[in-house]
């Protein structure tokens, strides 16, 4: 259980959720773990949760939505540790009000893409000077399936996670050379702590239909990923995107109903 041992961490907005699940693994592979997010409480109960199974962790304030927040977590984090070896790029704000493009105003727009797209570039653009210093260093960005193809919603969510797509390739061109990469992660439906009674069940079935395995996906699918790519083993991976997803997007839109029909095609 050695395969990030020495390396000291940042997974952004791992206070709930998947960035918990990536956290713990982080932590029971030998990494140092900074915890971070706006809710100090939470964090510092993970920190807990981490320290008693025997793993190293420590919380930091950051809200993603603040340059000058984001900035001085990794100031204090390279003073405190010396380095930062591995950034996951976490944190956003799901909760954001969002809907079709005649339904969006600006200023619901420019929020969405201020949480889930500038604070995953600025937090990559002030990780790598560090990482340079370093000579060494995995970005890895949590993107979404929303990034896929079109939908009925949620507009300004699929393109600035589309954005993180994008980001990632470019940064791993750029800073390939000096040994850092950059990998993205979309995740599938993923069922957490938090989320799970919100589900509807109408929902879950839908998603089930469509996955290729028998279940829906947990923080901890996404955080072996993460593992993966933060560690050595991954050396040679980078500017991928990554689906997690049971095999959601893999097939045809219109697998599930042909099922129902009992039929293999049309």
């Amino acid at each position: 259980m050695d395969r990030l041992k020495g390396k000291v961490a940042v997974v952004t907005g791992s206070t709930s959720g998947i960035g918990i699940g990536i956290a713990r693994l982080y932590a029971s592979e030998g990494a140092t773990v900074v915890i971070c997010g706006r809710r100090e409480e939470r964090g510092q109960a993970v920190v807990d949760s981490i320290e008693k199974e025997g793993g190293q962790a420590w919380y930091h304030f950051m809200d993603i939505t603040k340059p000058e927040s984001i900035e001085k977590l990794f100031a204090d984090v390279a003073e405190k540790f010396g380095k930062i070896d591995i950034l996951v790029n976490n944190a956003a704000n799901v909760g954001l009000r969002d809907g079709r493009v005649d339904e969006l105003t600006l200023e619901m727009w420019d929020a969405v893409m201020q949480s889930d797209l500038r604070g995953t570039f600025y937090s990559t653009k002030c990780v790598l000077p560090y990482m340079q210093q370093n000579k060494a260093g995995s970005i890895i960005n949590i993107g979404s399936m929303a990034s896929c193809g079109g939908d009925l919603g949620s507009t300004a969510y699929a393109c600035a996670k589309s954005g993180v797509d994008m980001l990632t390739q470019s940064t791993a061109l750029q800073y390939g050379k000096q040994n850092i990469r950059c990998n993205c992660v979309r995740p599938g439906l993923i069922v957490t702590p938090e989320n799970e009674n919100r589900v509807p069940q109408a929902l879950k079935d839908i998603f089930l239909s469509n996955i290729m395995v028998d279940r829906y996906g947990c923080p901890e699918d996404i955080g072996h990923m993460c593992v993966y790519l933060g560690s050595d083993e991954s050396d040679y991976v980078s500017g991928q995107i990554i689906n997690v997803d049971g095999g959601l997007n893999s097939h045809v839109s219109t697998v599930a109903q042909f099922k129902q029909l009992n039929s293999r095609t049309w």
